[in-house]
């Protein structure tokens, strides 16, 4: 994460324990506890979309397409006020995160909101969002393609990058559509 940009060396006056949690293939997940931090937060109330009003509005389409967002959160530069807040105490010595890090209580709705203001436009008409998994749906193959464009537009004039983009699929149903995924 140094190499890469996501954190950087500090003195700040916060320092978060960090904890190793196994993942589903048995390696593990570098974790930093916020709880501190979340407990003295204001909270940000914007809403994160509700699955029914999602599938709702998938109804009538034939055509889905997924994207992802690499390393959503990381995509978000913290201000550099806010720098210090983050840090994290490990053996190597003392960290702070450069971007927005998982585990912060407005993550999620910082995120949510980035997102529905880079669709803007296009959310509800022809894309969904929910944090980093965006669905592109059309009732016409033509239509589709031009959806796609669009919205893949809009994602590099933002300046955000994409893990994957799915194969055309006319089956909601699919495994590569992020709404399987969604816990709501």
């Amino acid at each position: 994460m140094l190499n890469e940009g996501i954190i950087e060396p500090c003195n700040s006056p916060y320092a978060a324990p960090i904890t190793l949690q196994p993942k589903k293939d048995g390696s593990l997940r570098f974790c930093v506890d916020f709880r501190e931090l979340n407990a003295v937060t204001v909270r940000d109330v914007y809403p994160i979309p509700r699955i029914d009003d999602t599938l709702d509005q998938l109804q009538h389409a034939k055509y889905f397409s997924s994207m992802d967002l690499r390393s959503g959160f990381w995509q978000i530069e913290l201000d550099p006020t806010s720098r210090d807040k983050t840090a994290f105490i490990s053996h190597a010595g003392l960290f702070r995160f450069r971007v927005m890090p998982f585990g912060l209580t407005n993550a999620p709705a910082t995120f949510q909101r980035l997102m529905d203001l880079v669709l803007s436009g296009l959310k509800w008409p022809c894309a969904l969002v929910y944090l980093d998994d965006i669905i592109v749906y059309s009732t016409s193959f033509d239509d589709h393609l031009y959806h796609l464009e669009l919205v893949l537009q809009q994602i590099q004039q933002s300046g955000l990058t994409l893990t994957y983009y799915s194969p055309l699929s006319s089956d909601i149903n699919s495994n590569i559509c992020p709404l399987s995924r969604m816990n709501l």
